[in-house]
């Protein structure tokens, strides 16, 4: 299974909502709060090109806001 990483922030309904997702489909992930993490917060918006949360990122992809087409594909690998 792939590693999974969700950068999150609080108080954000998408990134409650995908993690939720995450844990009713069994899939492992880590949680990264980018309003406390830096490094994070840099790597989603100057590497990445994101503005909003969640992102998402795994081996092979990376997308943002709550995407539970995407979470399903990753629980069928």
């Amino acid at each position: 299974m792939p590693a999974i990483v969700l950068y999150s922030k609080p108080q954000c309904v998408q990134c409650d909502r995908t993690k939720l997702l995450f844990e009713k489909r069994g899939l492992e992930f880590t949680e990264v709060d980018i309003t406390k993490d830096l490094d994070a917060y840099n790597y989603v918006t100057k590497t990445l090109g994101y503005k909003a949360a969640p992102v998402v990122v795994t081996e092979n992809d990376h997308w943002y806001g709550l995407r539970p087409d995407k979470i399903g594909q990753l629980a069928t690998k």
